[in-house]
């Protein structure tokens, strides 16, 4: 009897190790041992099965780093930090599928077709902790710009999985210094600076214009 996680799995194997997607469903159902419409039940297409497979990696990453205990004391920073470590951990056993499936999209600035579903999860993450950033003063509220937090998150995610792909350090040392650096940079623009106080004045300004100033 076929199931999602059989399917999944023989799928990644075969891709592995034939280095490209089986020739149709009906070989692949074939091959192991299932009826055709018993793929069907489970997914439309291989692209389906990778793209479930990127999720899978998301879902379970956020899930196991929700359960620890300190979890609800830390900030929206040792959130983000939390995933991004957890993620490239949980990953290192699917580091030649994400080779595989990252060296099957052409490069440029939209989002892999395999990450498009697992993107939606991260957006979702990503909104809840800079919602509690927001709301604990952690990070600066900035119209038109706040709203764009989520989106400097994945671009810092997608910097990210393609430096670890090219990573040849031992135990991926360079990726763990790569995301420390990255994320702090990130939420150190997220959060209050000079500049703000500085626009902020430059408002005040503009503002009470009408004032006049004399040293008579």
């Amino acid at each position: 009897m076929a199931s999602k996680e059989i399917i999944r799995k023989a799928y990644v194997e075969h891709v592995l190790k034939e280095g490209e997607k089986p020739k149709s469903v009906y070989i692949f159902a074939k091959k192991h041992k299932m009826a055709e419409e018993e793929f069907y039940k489970f997914y439309g297409s291989f692209d389906a099965i990778e793209s479930d497979v990127w999720v899978d990696a998301f879902t379970q990453t956020i899930g196991e780093i929700k359960q620890q205990e300190i979890w609800t004391e830390y900030s929206s920073r040792e959130k983000a930090l939390s995933f991004f470590y957890s993620f490239f951990e949980f990953m290192k056993s699917r580091r030649s599928f994400a080779i595989y499936s990252l060296a099957n999209f052409k490069k440029g600035l939209g989002t892999p077709t395999a990450l498009k579903e697992a993107k939606q999860h991260f957006s979702a993450f990503a909104n809840d902790i800079i919602s509690e950033g927001l709301a604990s003063k952690e990070l600066a509220e900035r119209k038109f710009i706040s709203n764009k937090y989520d989106e400097v998150l994945w671009l810092q995610f997608s910097f990210l999985l393609n430096f670890w792909v090219k990573d040849e350090s031992a135990g991926f040392e360079k990726t763990d210094e790569a995301i420390e650096k990255g994320i702090n940079v990130t939420f150190d623009l997220f959060q209050h600076s000079p500049i703000d106080n500085l626009l902020d004045y430059g408002k005040f300004l503009a503002q009470n214009s009408g004032f006049n100033f004399s040293f008579k």
